[in-house]
């Protein structure tokens, strides 16, 4: 068994699409990135890596490539989901924290687990997602940006 922990942050801007564990909010602010800036799907992908001492989602998909440009990250967490799996890896669980002044976002939060896991091809038991807030202070409570982290166990299948 190998644990692993995940850490992103975005800014957030107006006029940016809003994506969040792997769906769209409504909001007037979005997260400002390469890709599609999911801060969540971001964090979880580092965890990922880190766990199986595969280096981080920078080294594998280069905030300075065209290729990723604009990207949805779900296809970076299905990419990232496949590296696992060629290393002989599972995922046991994930715990993720997402820390966002506004908008409240406990009512997407099933959504967003059924998204991810399906990504990940993983139970939904094994998907932990919480929010929180910083009472305001910091760059996060300002709602300048947001920011994600991420635990997760794998063991090795073979």
């Amino acid at each position: 068994m190998r644990i692993g922990f995940g850490y992103d942050v975005h800014q957030l801007a107006e006029n940016y699409r809003f994506m969040l564990g792997g769906i769209e909010i409504i909001h007037e602010k979005g997260a400002v990135g390469h890709s599609d800036a999911d801060v969540l799907i971001h964090a979880i992908c580092d965890a990922m890596l880190g766990a199986a001492n595969l280096r981080d989602i920078g080294y594998h998909f280069p905030d300075n490539s065209l290729i990723y440009k604009g990207i949805d990250s779900k296809i970076l967490l299905k990419k990232t989901t496949q590296i696992l799996n060629e290393h002989n890896y599972k995922i046991v669980n994930i715990d993720s924290t997402i820390c966002l002044q506004r908008p409240k976002i406990k009512d997407y939060i099933p959504t967003m687990i059924k998204t991810l896991c399906a990504v990940m091809e993983i139970p939904e038991t094994d998907l932990s997602i919480k929010a929180t807030t910083t009472e305001k202070l910091g760059f996060v409570g300002q709602e300048q940006g947001i920011s994600a982290y991420a635990v997760i166990l794998i063991q090795k299948t073979t």
